[in-house]
């Protein structure tokens, strides 16, 4: 896609205008088009494959401790990290899910990677990975080993109070740009990321 700020060369458009107001002939009537193109009817049949290549994807769920938390928070990758806390039992927590799927393959070929730790008792592991996989969730997964919920929360952050569902985005280096307790707003979220420089609107 090409650079929206970009300053233009042609001015076709107003020269239209300018002419269809004198009542003149348009001097370029018609301009091709650089760039993503848009969403024509015959993508259907691509989004359904698509859409199939996603679901052939294994999930995994892995067990996670308060040191291994602490490791994600540290974000030692090259990439935008968002990480969300939620739970099996947790009504806005499931509701919400599927928004971070989306985002998750939205920006699968960028600089971003998302990452979900539940909060579920370690005896829940096969309701979590039965979910994780009815959502479709191709993503690092983890659920907290742990019995102790209050080392969950100093693991990941202290300023957390502990309700769920907990959303956080992380730079490289461990820097943590975004933080929230309950469901995010995912417009924001979405804005949020593709307007981090790791990001960016084009590419």
């Amino acid at each position: 896609m090409e650079k929206p700020t970009k300053t233009p060369n042609t001015h076709d458009t107003r020269n239209a205008i300018d002419a269809l107001l004198a009542n003149k002939e348009v001097p370029v009537k018609t301009t091709k088009v650089f760039g993503c193109s848009t969403k024509w009817k015959d993508k259907n049949e691509w989004v359904r494959k698509n859409d199939e290549e996603w679901a052939k994807q294994p999930v995994t769920l892995e067990l996670i401790d308060e040191a291994g938390i602490r490791d994600l928070l540290k974000n030692n990758s090259d990439k935008l990290r968002l990480i969300n806390i939620w739970a099996t039992w947790c009504g806005p927590c499931v509701t919400e899910f599927p928004e971070f799927i989306k985002m998750k393959r939205m920006y699968n070929a960028r600089d971003f990677e998302f990452i979900s730790i539940s909060a579920d008792e370690p005896s829940k592991k096969q309701k979590v990975h039965d979910f994780l996989k009815k959502k479709q969730a191709a993503n690092p997964n983890y659920l907290f080993s742990g019995d102790n919920k209050y080392k969950l929360i100093e693991a990941v952050d202290p300023n957390w109070q502990g309700a769920l569902p907990y959303t956080i985005l992380v730079e490289p280096g461990g820097k943590i740009v975004y933080a929230k307790q309950s469901t995010i707003d995912p417009l924001q979220m979405r804005k949020l990321i593709v307007e981090h420089p790791l990001i960016g609107r084009v590419y």
